[in-house]
This record gives C-alpha cells, sequence and structure tokens, in this order.
C-alpha cells in the first residue's frame, strides 16, 4: 500500500475526547440551507484504521450500465448496515460521537457507515447527491471520515452555479448538513497521481 503514514498522529481520545474535539469543527454555508462542517486531523489512530480497513473490509466492485455496455464502477465498495459491527472500535466511537454533537440539529442517531476504498488517482466518483431516501425530500446529514492520501470533494449547486471544493485528508472529517444533497452534487474527480484513500460516509436510517 503505497501510502505514506503520519508521524504525528493523535492518540486515542474516547468517544467524549472526540465529542469534545467537534467544537472547534469550522462551519461553511452554502446557501439554500445547504452548509459544509469541516474538523482536521480529527479521527484518532488513523493510521490504524486506513490498514484495517484495507485488510478486513469485505470490498466488493460494482458495474454499472454505461449506454450499450457494462463498466466498472471506479472504486470499491461496502456498507456496514444498521446493528453490524464497524470493522475498527475508532470507528464506533466517531460513530456515537457524531451522534450526540448533531442530535440537537439531526433529531436522530448515524445508523449506518458506507464504506469507499480509492485504490489510486484513478477511482473516482461521479457527480451525484445522496437523494435515495429521506434525503430526496428532508434536511439530513451525511459525515464523512477520510484517511489515506487526500483527496478533493467538489461540491456545485443543482441546476448550475460556482463550485466548492474541499480537500479531505487523513483523518479529516466533513459533514454535509441541512438541505445539501437536495440542492447540491457532489464528486470526487480523478487525479494525475494519488495513493489510496478510503471513506466512511456515516448516515442516518433511510438516507442512502
Amino acid at each position: 500500500m503505497d501510502f505514506q503514514t503520519t508521524l504525528f498522529e493523535a492518540p486515542p481520545s474516547g468517544v467524549p475526547g472526540l465529542v469534545d474535539a467537534l467544537s472547534t469543527t469550522e462551519r461553511h454555508h452554502l446557501g439554500a440551507g445547504a452548509w459544509v462542517d469541516v474538523r482536521r486531523s480529527w479521527l484518532p489512530q488513523a493510521d490504524d484504521v486506513l490498514s484495517t480497513l484495507v485488510e478486513q473490509v469485505p470490498w466488493r466492485a460494482e458495474r454499472r450500465q454505461m449506454y450499450d455496455r457494462l463498466v466498472d464502477v471506479p472504486r470499491l465498495l461496502h456498507t456496514y448496515m444498521i446493528g453490524e459491527e464497524l470493522p475498527h472500535p475508532v470507528l464506533t466511537e466517531a460513530r456515537e460521537a457524531l451522534s450526540e454533537h448533531y442530535l440537537p440539529e439531526l433529531g436522530e442517531p448515524f445508523r449506518t457507515a458506507g464504506c469507499c476504498y480509492y485504490r489510486d488517482g484513478r477511482d473516482s466518483v461521479a457527480w451525484h447527491g445522496d437523494t435515495i431516501g429521506r434525503g430526496s425530500t428532508q434536511d439530513t446529514m451525511v459525515a464523512i471520515v477520510s484517511v489515506g492520501d487526500p483527496r478533493r470533494l467538489h461540491l456545485r449547486p443543482r441546476g448550475g452555479g460556482d463550485a466548492r471544493v474541499f480537500e479531505t485528508g487523513h483523518g479529516d472529517l466533513l459533514v454535509m448538513g441541512g438541505s445539501c444533497q437536495r440542492t447540491w452534487e457532489h464528486a470526487v474527480p480523478k487525479v494525475a497521481h494519488a495513493g489510496p484513500r478510503l471513506s466512511v460516509q456515516f448516515r442516518p436510517f433511510n438516507v442512502f
């Protein structure tokens, strides 16, 4: 795995420490009720989480219809559904901390964890919004924890307008909230050179 681990990784902090660290999250208002929260270097033991995800998640490759042929989806995927044990205890602590911190706004806990494995710069995800389920009609949140090489998350308003770019690095947290899933789209484009990057997207019930 071609990835340079950090020499200054945050020590284990537990749920209370993770909740306290969220007090320094920076909120970016996008307009139309949409916002993005960013907290750099939030996840402890990011190096260990990265290696555990690569080795233990039952990754699957998907194919999709593109015009008259099937093509490979350019990343590997797996989703931990409600009640399934996450592959690293720090991820369980992260989900609990996010649920506690965002409960006043979200009104419910985060329940599922979708995992994406971008193996190199050729892996990507096209423009989309998580609008299957309640996200198509209600304000909600998707909390993304990233480990591995930095990649850029691009956001653009549905229907056109200026795009915003957020770089997500090793151990960073990015939360899309408010109307973001309905009024904005997001993508992770291909890049010329990048090492492995994994993201874990925590979602409430029936948000996909």
